[in-house]
């Protein structure tokens, strides 16, 4: 009789092997991620009122920022820049690849993905400062800093669409779910 190939050699669990996984998203991505989602959550809603929840927010989401761009630099190896910006060139030839449906699988941030990353981080950016700005005597009630944090936001806001759009696409494209993968670190190998 042969073995079940779901099954270890000398081994009848009865249960199906799952495929083997490995650590993509240390922690501090993790953290900042989820925390990042919430921050600018509070932020967002707490907007037209510039009190202390707005501001609270704000600088936390400022914060994270700031932390993430250096961890971009120092971070483990899926977390660091070098391991997901690509050129432009490189970028349009896997969303080609990706709308003929033949993109290839990333363990960390695809191509694609890597744009998304810079455009929410400086969309960020320029809220936070911005917003730092308000609060100053140089800049309150500046128009066009006001304007600038507004439509700032309203960016970043847009960006979350196609961001969850893609790791929705992303996902069921390469049999990976990326949310879990958010939550737990891990990605099938």
């Amino acid at each position: 009789m042969t073995a079940r190939p779901d099954r270890a050699a000398g081994f009848d669990s009865g249960r199906i092997a799952r495929p083997e996984s490995v650590k993509v998203w240390d922690a501090f991505v993790r953290v900042f991620h989820w925390s990042l989602i919430i921050s600018f959550a509070v932020a967002w809603y707490s907007g037209g009122i510039r009190d202390n929840p707005h501001l609270i927010a704000g600088y936390l989401v400022l914060a994270l920022v700031v932390a993430r761009i250096v961890w971009g630099f120092i971070g483990s190896r899926y977390a660091r820049f070098s391991d997901f910006i690509y050129g432009p060139r490189a970028t349009l030839r896997y969303a080609a690849a990706l709308l003929r449906r033949r993109a290839p699988r990333f363990l960390g941030h695809n191509p694609l993905g890597g744009a998304m990353v810079l455009a929410l981080l400086a969309t960020l950016l320029v809220i936070g400062v911005s917003g730092v700005m308000m609060t100053t005597d140089t800049f309150w009630g500046v128009a066009w800093i006001d304007t600038l944090h507004a439509s700032a936001s309203t960016l970043a806001l847009f960006l979350v669409g196609p961001h969850v759009g893609g790791v929705i696409f992303t996902s069921l494209e390469h049999g990976d779910n990326l949310v879990r993968a958010m939550i737990t670190g891990r990605k099938r190998a």
